[in-house]
């Protein structure tokens, strides 16, 4: 070997040459392994991640709409209503308070009214009226579980099915296992007004899954196409132009990777930026709320959060698999002061769309392979949190993971119903507990996947979202 290749050489390519034998073979089929789990077959090189794929079973949930209430709404005022707390509002309660984040003192009885909506009769608070009108479409599992009472944690537990260390996001299971049904967009979209909420983009990544499969953030604050998603024209070629350039810059990647064996990296750059020339048509017209019927709009409503989920329904109505939608920068809902402003205000912001788009969904004939998710990573305590001398209230509540309130919709949940329970003042969950583990388990059933076998071969192990916990909860299923 003369001494200019060696120059050549990198040193994987080196000792594959210096090397070959059983050692080389073994190291091979490893590698090979590392693109497929149990039960799953991987894709051809080449081929395009986001084809769309069949699950393990027939599905009843096609896509998903995440409405993620970040910062921690409160679940005794909104979905758990709690008579008793109203009654002792201001005393102690019997028991211990449970340990929280923060100190917190007294019992604090919500600030609104609760009321029977639909044939179902299920109680929600006057500050969800709108999503009340539509509660018979809806399951309340008032039993959530988590972790930790801290947002990070609960965030990653929320959204990649474990709390402290990278793993994929639900959405990019789901796409890694459904693929899209629009090759002109991503498969999963997060937008939230305003900018990342707290974790940012570790709540929506793939992790050791192909980059192809994370989320496309949008600041849907923003309010034009071209601000929307960024650089998604060339302000100095025309399409034409920018059609020859990819062309050539296509061929020379696929040179490339043609000349090594290694070459999924650069096939994913050449899909992504294929699918970036043809987001520039499809991803202007389905951002494009003016297409949209005056009546639509008057549906909706006009806030940011409105508007966004209105943008969530044009999106899964081409083929996006997954959108995941965040009320705002940072954490909106974490309103451990004034909660009953607070509250008011954020539920204002989005209780008219999300309303709209369950009626929307099942006018349209969506609802039923449509699978909707309202909640946030925790609730919050029925006890009134206390400044940091722990003597004054601050009419607020800390985080609170023993329980709290998650609503489902639509894609096979069984509507009007109401799951499991808090204790009588709403600070654990007491009757038919669910995990977070346990609620991932039950959509990806309705989306057509065993959880234990929608796996992922990374460093030696088949990694899944359920990690090696979860359950299916047949009651929620229709």
């Amino acid at each position: 070997m003369s001494t200019p290749e060696i120059a050549l050489l990198d040193r994987r390519h080196f000792l594959r040459r210096s090397g070959a034998g059983l050692g080389t073979i073994g190291l091979a089929q490893l590698m090979a392994s590392e693109t497929t789990g149990a039960g799953n077959t991987p894709a051809p090189r080449g081929s395009n991640p986001l084809t769309a794929k069949s699950p393990h079973f027939p599905a009843k949930a096609q896509r998903v709409i995440h409405i993620f209430l970040n910062g921690g709404p409160s679940h005794v005022d909104t979905f758990d209503p709690k008579p008793e707390l109203t009654r002792r509002h201001g005393q102690r309660l019997p028991q211990p308070n449970l340990l929280t984040e923060r100190q917190t003192g007294t019992a604090m009885g919500s600030p609104f009214r609760f009321r029977r909506y639909g044939e179902s009769g299920i109680e929600v608070s006057e500050i969800f009226a709108e999503v009340g009108a539509q509660i018979d479409d809806v399951c309340v599992v008032r039993s959530m579980m988590a972790d930790f009472p801290n947002h990070e944690p609960s965030l990653m537990l929320m959204n990649c099915g474990v709390a402290n260390v990278i793993r994929p996001s639900f959405g990019s299971w789901l796409t890694y296992g459904l693929g899209s049904e629009n090759q002109n967009l991503p498969g999963f979209f997060a937008m939230s007004p305003g900018g990342y909420p707290i974790k940012g983009t570790e709540n929506w990544q793939s992790a050791f899954l192909p980059s192809a499969y994370q989320g496309t953030f949008v600041d849907t604050q923003r309010n034009s196409v071209d601000k929307l998603l960024d650089n998604i024209r060339n302000p100095r070629l025309d399409t034409t132009e920018q059609r020859r350039q990819l062309d050539t810059l296509q061929q020379l990647n696929r040179l490339h990777a043609e000349q090594r064996d290694d070459a999924d990296l650069f096939v994913s750059r050449i899909q992504l930026y294929e699918q970036a020339f043809r987001m520039q048509a499809e991803a202007s017209e389905a951002f494009d709320l003016s297409r949209e019927p005056a009546h639509i709009h008057k549906l909706y409503g006009s806030s940011v959060q409105c508007q966004q989920i209105l943008i969530a329904r044009r999106l899964v109505e081409r083929g996006v698999r997954f959108v995941q939608l965040w009320h705002g920068a940072g954490q909106p809902w974490d309103n451990h002061d004034n909660i009953e402003a607070n509250h008011r205000r954020l539920a204002r912001e989005c209780s008219q769309g999300i309303g709209a788009l369950l009626s929307d969904l099942k006018q349209r004939g969506m609802l039923e392979s449509t699978l909707v998710i309202i909640g946030g990573e925790f609730g919050r305590t029925p006890t009134v949190e206390l400044d940091g001398s722990g003597t004054k209230a601050k009419f607020g509540r800390d985080h609170n993971h023993y329980g709290f309130s998650v609503c489902l919709a639509g894609g096979g949940i069984k509507g009007g119903t109401v799951y499991g329970a808090t204790d009588e003042f709403g600070f654990r969950a007491a009757e038919n507990p669910v995990h977070v583990h346990d609620l991932h388990a039950t959509l990806l059933q309705l989306l057509g996947f065993d959880h234990t076998r929608l796996t992922f071969r990374h460093a030696g192990r088949d990694f899944r979202l359920t990690d090696v916990h979860g359950r299916v909860i047949p009651e929620l299923l229709a």
